[in-house]
């Protein structure tokens, strides 16, 4: 049986197919205004007996294109089981939405928290300070990582937190120390979600922002335990979808 899962967010479309089991295509598009032609795009030439959809655009996706749906949470606790069967916490920050999952040791899901009312602390927010600043947003963890110290950045609110950024390198601020501060208030956010569902070992994070390396060293540090990151880690929902579509 071929099963495709597709997950549709608000910054890129991730589509998995999976056959006996096994991850046989893997694709990442950006998103756009017009989510069902990208999604067609994607699917041209790929086989499949059944599709299932998860993220912002899943019930847009199932009107056009049929097959099931299943929430976000389901989706990634399915999918990091299946690509570390040792997880028992999962930390997603997404493009515009931060998930934290708790699993027992079966792979069931016992609490989850999701920040979805604001872009405080997401992929948006990272893309949105690093053009602050100037830095390219795939080296902004990297940069951010070479400082010394870290400026404190007091507002989680993205509009408020990129006056202050702006304000900050107008009175002499070093770029990257800002930086610091800004993955800083991020990890803060973050780890407060992860507080309130439980943090057991192992802890798989997931996402865009996953491929952030100063956002991993940072909660490592912070929590004392290591953070396991996927080898594709945008992947992991859409990984979860095809799954579900062979039960």
């Amino acid at each position: 049986m071929i099963s495709a899962g597709i997950d549709i967010g608000s910054r890129t479309i991730k589509l998995v197919v999976v056959k006996d089991g096994k991850i046989v295509h893997s694709t990442i598009r950006e998103n756009s205004f017009q989510t069902l032609s990208v999604c067609q795009e994607m699917l041209n030439g790929i086989s499949y007996d059944t599709i299932i959809s998860t993220g912002y655009g899943r019930h847009l996706f199932e009107s056009g294109y049929g097959g099931k749906t299943i929430s976000e949470i389901k989706a990634f606790a399915l999918g990091a089981s299946a690509a570390i069967p040792s997880c028992r916490t999962i930390l997603d920050i997404g493009g515009q939405d931060i998930k934290a999952v708790s699993l027992d040791e079966a792979g069931f899901i016992r609490k989850f928290e999701m920040n979805d009312k604001c872009s405080a602390g997401t992929g948006r927010f990272l893309e949105i300070m690093s053009m602050a600043l100037g830095f390219e947003l795939s080296d902004f963890g990297a940069i951010a990582l070479k400082a010394e110290r870290a400026e404190k950045i007091n507002s989680m609110c993205t509009v408020f937190a990129e006056s202050e950024v702006i304000s900050l390198v107008s009175r002499g601020a070093k770029r990257d120390e800002v930086a610091l501060g800004i993955h800083q208030s991020i990890v803060g956010r973050a780890r407060s979600m992860l507080s309130r569902v439980q943090i057991d070992e192992d802890l798989v994070f997931v996402g865009g922002a996953a491929l952030n390396p100063c956002i991993r060293k940072l909660m490592e540090d912070s929590l004392g335990i290591p953070v396991i990151v996927p080898s594709d880690p945008q992947i992991v929902g859409a990984y979860g979808c095809a799954l579900f579509g062979t039960v």
